[in-house]
C-alpha cells in the first residue's frame, strides 16, 4: 500500500501515520528524515543537496523528488510507505507522479484531513498539556497562523489535484483519534478494492 497523508498542521496526520504503519507494516516516509539522511550517508543527490542548504537555499523540487525516488526503492518500502511532507506543492506531485511511473509504481490513496482551523491551536496546545511537554515554538498562535496560511497556499491545491486524478478520500479529522483512524481504514479497503 502506498499512500499519501495531508492535511493542515496539527490534523493529526503523525498520529495516523503511527497507527497506519503499525496495522499495516509500512513505513512513514518523511522528506525532513530523508533528507538528513542522504546528507548524512553521502548520496549522490544528498551531497548536492548539502551543497544547496550550506549555501542557506531551500533545496528544490527536484532534488527533493530524487531523494524520494532513492527512498522508496529501499527493501523497507517494498511492503509500501505513507509519504509525509511530500508532496507539498502540485509541482512536487507532478514530480511524484513521474518518479513512481518510472518505478512501474502507483499510489493507492491520497487521504485529506480535514479539520476546523479554528479548533487547531486548542488541539496542539491540548496535545502539549497531556504530554506534559511545552508548546512547540511553531505552535504557537503567530506561527500556527502562518504555517497554515502556507499550507493554504501551496498544499491545499495538492488535495485539487488529487481529486480530479480520482486518489482523493477525505475524513473528518475533528472525530476523536479511534473514529479517524476507523475512517481512514474504510477510505483504504474502498481505494483498494
Amino acid at each position: 500500500m502506498r499512500l499519501i497523508l495531508l492535511g493542515p498542521p496539527g490534523a493529526g496526520k503523525g498520529t495516523q501515520a503511527a497507527r497506519l504503519v503499525e496495522r499495516h507494516g509500512i513505513v512513514q516516509l518523511s522528506t525532513g528524515d530523508m533528507l538528513r539522511a542522504a546528507v548524512r550517508d553521502k548520496t549522490p543527490v544528498g551531497l548536492k543537496a548539502q551543497d544547496i542548504m550550506a549555501r542557506g537555499e531551500l533545496v528544490p523540487d527536484l532534488v527533493v523528488g530524487e531523494i524520494v525516488a532513492d527512498r522508496i526503492e529501499a527493501a523497507d518500502c517494498a511492503r509500501g510507505f505513507i509519504l509525509d511532507g511530500f508532496p507539498r506543492t502540485v509541482a512536487q506531485a507532478e514530480i511524484l507522479k513521474d518518479l513512481m511511473a518510472r518505478k512501474g509504481l502507483t499510489l493507492d490513496v491520497v487521504i485529506e484531513l480535514v479539520v476546523d482551523e479554528s479548533a487547531l491551536l486548542g488541539r496542539i496546545e491540548k496535545r502539549a498539556r497531556e504530554s506534559g511537554a511545552a508548546v512547540r515554538a511553531d505552535d504557537t498562535p503567530e506561527a500556527l497562523k502562518k504555517r497554515l496560511e502556507v499550507y493554504r497556499a501551496q498544499t491545499a491545491p495538492v488535495s485539487e489535484y488529487y481529486r480530479a486524478a480520482g486518489l482523493l478520500q477525505t475524513v473528518d479529522g475533528m472525530l476523536n483519534v479511534d473514529e479517524v483512524t476507523e475512517r481512514i481504514e474504510a477510505a483504504i479497503k474502498a481505494s483498494v478494492a
